[in-house]
Order: C-alpha cells, then structure tokens, then sequence
C-alpha cells in the first residue's frame, strides 16, 4: 500500500544519507572550542587521528576500509593497553591501610580512582594523590579487595584481593601505549548536511572536511 511505502521510505532516505563516501581529505573537528582534533583520510587507504580535549591527549594512525555506510578506522600496529601492576603488599606494621600507585620511574600520580571493598561488604570510593591515600579510620572495616581506574584514558585494573596481614600496598601504572586510541573497526561516515561522525568509543564527535587529500 501506498502507506507502507512511504513508511519503508521513511527508514531508507536517512541510512541513504549515510551511505555516501567519505572522501579523501582533511577533516577538523567541528565540536566547539574546548575540543580540537582532525583525521586525515588518505587515498592510500591510511588515515592520521589527533584529539586534544582538556588533559586528554591522543592519536593514532593505521588503515581504513569502505563500509556501507562510511569507512572503518584500524589503528596499526595494534595499540598495547596501559596495565596497573602490583608491586608490592606491606605485610608489617599496624598502621590504616595505605596505597600508592606510581609510574615505573617510582613518582605518585594523583587521580588515580579506586573502589576498596571491605570484610562486612562495604565499599569506599576515592581517588589517589600523588603521595598515595591512607584509610583514615581503620574502624570503618578491613580491606580485602581493590579496583583502580584511571579516568581520562578509560582503562582499569583486575581486582586485586588484600591478604589479612596487608597494610600497604603499591602499584605501578604501566603505560605502555597509553595516549594511541585503540580504533578496531570504528565507523567515520557522512552524518548529513556537510558533516561527518566518527563514532568514537567514549562518544561521537562531529568533523568537517577542509581540504583534499590525495
């Protein structure tokens, strides 16, 4: 019936609209001003990425291949996650719980977020500094579990269980790539009127082309 066409109609102009190419060419981000990155799209089937928002600074470069509805970006060489890695459980002393977690060069970071899990079930949420963090009151409970997390690059560690006899414990954050956007398949297409979407994994963000590239 002429209604179902037009509702079929409905759901195919807008995966149209998706479909066009991506072009070789230099694309700039178009996310407002706290935001700059740019991709470019090479006809040699290689792209360049570069994003700068606030502390957060990352890039990567490898190989693209068409998609029915854009292109696909793959980071190459494959990127290796950073690691939190644990060094060392102080198993001496009576004092609070403490925990540090540093760079291989032995300096503290700050803002290291953590969830500590207690013997009764509880949890207490925090973040580091970069002379560690201590439990304040040790009547709240005795540690037995750790997560760590580090915000701005979205990675965390295993749970790492907290021995009885455990007063202090010390992790190294390993790099590794840190910094290299781990793209495996991620879509960059036509998102209408002119602009493009890379669907980035922490969100979508919004480019335009500004020049060709061959």
């Amino acid at each position: 019936s002429l209604s179902k066409l037009l509702a079929l109609l409905c759901v195919l102009l807008p995966a149209a609209a998706q479909a066009e190419g991506v072009p070789p060419a230099l694309y700039r981000a178009a996310q407002g001003p706290e935001l700059a990155a740019q991709i470019e799209i090479r006809a040699d089937g290689h792209f360049d990425y570069a994003l700068a928002y606030g502390a957060l600074d990352e890039h990567a470069e490898g190989l693209w291949t068409k998609t029915d509805t854009g292109i696909a970006l793959t980071t190459q060489p494959k990127p290796k996650p950073p690691e939190f890695r644990l060094d060392h459980q102080g198993r001496a002393g009576d004092a609070p719980f403490a925990l540090l977690v540093r760079w291989p060069d032995g300096r503290g970071i700050a803002g290291v977020d953590f969830r500590l899990g207690l013997a009764d079930g509880s949890e207490i949420t925090g973040y580091t500094q970069d002379y560690g963090w201590r439990l304040g009151d040790p009547e709240k409970g005795k540690p037995v579990w750790i997560e760590l997390a580090e915000p701005m690059h979205g990675f965390t560690s295993p749970r790492f269980p907290i021995a009885a006899e455990t007063h202090s414990m010390t992790v190294t954050l390993v790099p590794n790539d840190m910094g290299v956007a781990a793209f495996d398949g991620t879509l960059f297409a036509s998102g209408g009127e002119g602009a493009y979407l890379l669907h980035h994994p922490r969100g979508d963000i919004r480019f335009r082309a500004i020049s060709p590239r061959s």
